[in-house]
């Protein structure tokens, strides 16, 4: 284990409508407000998305299983974000329902926005991370600085 000790910096109240791309909005807001990293939390709606729900074989670096989906779902979700390469990357596990069907996993991709997702974005400060590859692990783990 390893970890530091920040605060909460600011605090975004995010509305995304209808037709936005869900990852593609939350970089977007970190970028236009240089938030190096943060945690959120959402919930709402997507029409259309993808998702990991887990690996095939318990074995790393992971086989991914996808799940996709073209109608609409509700979502609650809780992610971070944190740079790689300079860039935001953005790692949300939700759960995703519509009727009797339900999923949880990792929201990947492309996931357009069915209605309305109200986020609430806390900006996290006094330490410094990145995400850096690991090829053996098969993922881009948060890395101290």
């Amino acid at each position: 284990m390893d970890y530091r000790v920040g605060q909460i910096g600011r605090i975004f109240t995010v509305r995304m409508d209808h037709g936005e791309d869900l990852l593609g909005s939350l970089k977007t807001l970190a970028s236009k407000e240089n938030i190096q990293a943060a945690t959120f939390l959402l919930l709402g709606a997507v029409e259309a998305g993808n998702m990991v729900i887990g690996p095939k074989k318990n074995e790393r670096p992971p086989d991914k299983m996808w799940m996709s989906f073209g109608d609409a779902h509700e979502i609650v979700g809780a992610g971070n974000l944190f740079r790689e390469k300079g860039e935001p990357v953005v790692h949300l596990h939700a759960g995703l329902g519509r009727a009797e069907d339900g999923r949880i996993g990792c929201v990947r991709k492309e996931n357009r926005i069915f209605m309305v997702i109200e986020a609430f974005v806390f900006e996290l400060t006094g330490f410094e991370a990145e995400r850096i590859w690991n090829e053996d692990e098969g993922y881009a783990p948060i890395t101290f600085k």
